[in-house]
């Protein structure tokens, strides 16, 4: 019978402050969406360090005047280095096969490089790639060398770009949850006051205060259950039409972001959006009994 009151109280709340309640559903789904962004492309941003980072390379460029000599004590160097997982040799005609394979999209640059331009070099994956710094002190004083690259820089500059966007999605999530949870604290507070008078028969009739609040924290979870998946399809659309559609040319480039993320995305944000209502309604209504 009691559960049967306190559902029926919920659904009469919503309805009643029916306005409020859209509003706030929508401030929430928007708020849950950039925090379901924002955790996707941090998961992204750490699959794609995972990788691309077990398959880049440092490249030792040799010079074009590299002796026979100096050539033999690189490579006698490297296949005796700890650091040094695996090493092969690109002389320049691969060297110049290899970029026109790369840039056969710009027919224009590939006429412009001649075949002896490119310097031959080592391709060196190391056990550790973090470990890049010790292996270029050890090689940058080798007679024969031009230049040492650690691939892992070039990605660097793109993994700041996406920790960046990442990490403007979460403050606009934490900004719009901040919103959230304002407009869910007055909804809460309109609520109990259009009520004032059969909250106050309850409690003189000795209703607990969980009675007496249930009825308004469950409208603040279900609230914000609805929101979540509001913003759980959102993310699915995104997913289907511009991950997977328009933009689908940068998973070319880029990891692609798998469903299973996707869907781990419904009980996470179901629960954020249900615990972090309840917890602002029932906070709310404690001061709001104590009045």
């Amino acid at each position: 019978m009691r559960a049967k009151y306190v559902l029926s109280e919920v659904f009469m709340g919503l309805w009643r402050n029916v306005t409020m309640t859209v509003a706030m559903i929508i401030t929430m789904a928007v708020s849950l969406t950039m925090l379901g962004a924002s955790v996707l492309m941090l998961m992204q941003v750490n699959n794609m360090k995972v990788f691309f980072y077990d398959k880049i390379q440092v490249s030792i460029f040799l010079k074009k005047d590299v002796s026979p000599d100096q050539r033999t004590a690189i490579e006698s160097a490297l296949k005796s280095d700890p650091l040094v997982k695996e090493y092969t040799h690109e002389t320049k005609e691969q060297a110049y096969e290899n970029f026109k394979t790369m840039f056969r999209d710009a027919p224009d640059l590939v006429n412009a490089v001649k075949p002896d331009t490119l310097p031959e070099a080592f391709r060196v994956s190391l056990h550790d790639p973090e470990e890049y710094q010790k292996a270029y002190d050890k090689y940058k004083t080798f007679d024969g060398i031009n230049d040492i690259v650690d691939q892992r820089r070039l990605l660097g500059k793109i993994f700041g770009i996406l920790g960046a966007l990442q990490n403007m999605a979460l403050v606009i999530a934490v900004v719009q949850g901040l919103a959230a949870l304002l407009l869910v604290a007055n909804t809460i507070q309109v609520a109990a006051y259009s009520k004032r008078r059969e909250v106050a028969v309850m409690k003189l009739v000795g209703a607990s205060n969980w009675f007496v609040q249930a009825p308004f924290v469950l409208e603040a979870a279900f609230a914000g259950l609805i929101g979540s998946i509001i913003a759980f399809i959102a993310l699915v659309i995104a997913k289907r039409f511009l991950i997977d559609g328009s933009l689908s040319v940068l998973t070319e480039l880029l990891t692609p972001v798998p469903w299973r993320n996707i869907l781990l995305m419904l009980p996470l944000l179901a629960g954020v959006g249900t615990l972090v209502n309840s917890i602002t309604g029932w906070i709310t209504l404690r001061f709001y009994l104590r009045i």
